[in-house]
């Protein structure tokens, strides 16, 4: 009697340590348990910790409700204004419905998947190219509400969604480096169209100045020589004011002006009394004949011819 109340107690032992193998589970922290009794979810999801099940009879199943971080892939598209790019995103998820997670959608992870990359090729035809690659936190809120508005209904909530690149044609870049260069082009004249103005007016305010003061010139000529002449490979052009070479041309004395007065030349009065000292020479000399007499004469002419031409 005693062996068979030993033996019904380690029986029932074993079949409860059975029982209770295969009725307890336990539920994570970030898990919620889903119990399904012959196909009905009963109650609400079991919360973490260790619960027991019916074996057989009831099914629990599992439910991630950690923020889930999807990559999409990137779609290929075209713009609003024609320019075709390839766009990649991520999306932040979470279950907030345990029983709506698993009953109203198969799969939740790749129905939001296939949402995003709908949504995420809806937003690129809908876009201009200046939008996708300088507004994208307006592009981010629009995705995350085409994603959220049916996800809602399977237990999910889209916490965040991110364009993370926006691929472009070789050709586009090359236009758009050519637009950026030309614009910081355009922007550095006008900025330097602005420095002239500016230092025309600066100038003209200068000039005034300095025409009150002429020294003032000259000062300002000697500064701007010394800060040239501080660069040893820089050749230096003087300028010498037109004032200080006719004062250098006045002061100026030529050697050649000083001539003593004996070595003067005899004017055209000493020239013109030569002849009247010659004749009476002349008259002594003169023979009886009267060819001689005519050769005299003529020699006379020919002396009185250069001082008729002085």
């Amino acid at each position: 009697m005693l062996e068979e109340l030993l033996v019904t107690g380690v029986a029932a032992g074993t079949a409860g340590l059975v029982y209770l193998a295969a009725a307890a589970r336990v539920v994570k922290q970030y898990e919620r348990g889903v119990v399904f009794r012959l196909g009905r979810v009963m109650g609400v999801p079991r919360t973490p910790g260790f619960t027991l099940i019916v074996p057989i009879v009831d099914r629990l199943r599992k439910v991630n409700m950690q923020i889930v971080t999807m990559p999409v892939p990137a779609q290929e598209g075209i713009t609003r204004d024609n320019v075709t790019v390839r766009v990649d995103a991520v999306v932040y998820f979470k279950v907030v419905n345990a029983p709506d997670a698993i009953i109203q959608v198969e799969d939740y992870r790749f129905a939001v998947s296939q949402m995003a990359q709908t949504s995420l090729r809806s937003i690129i035809g809908k876009s201009d190219l200046d939008d996708l690659l300088s507004n994208r936190e307006k592009l981010n809120q629009g995705l995350e509400l085409m994603i959220d508005s049916p996800a809602i209904g399977w237990g999910v909530q889209i916490d965040r969604v991110e364009i993370k690149d926006v691929s472009l044609p070789e050709t586009m870049k090359r236009s758009m480096a050519r637009q950026a260069e030309a614009d910081r082009e355009r922007r550095a004249r006008v900025i330097n169209a602005d420095a002239e103005l500016q230092a025309s007016k600066k100038l003209a305010q200068a000039a005034e100045v300095m025409s009150e003061q002429p020294a003032a010139l000259q000062l300002r000529l000697l500064q701007t020589v010394v800060a040239v002449a501080a660069e040893k490979n820089s050749t230096l052009v003087l300028p010498f004011p037109v004032e200080l070479l006719r004062f250098l041309e006045r002061a100026q004395v030529p050697p050649s002006s000083a001539v003593p007065p004996s070595s003067a030349q005899p004017g055209p009065a000493a020239v013109e009394q030569a002849p009247h000292q010659a004749a009476p020479k002349g008259d002594e000399h003169k023979s009886s004949t009267p060819e001689e007499g005519d050769e005299g004469e003529e020699r006379g002419e020919g002396k009185d011819e250069p001082q008729d031409t002085r």
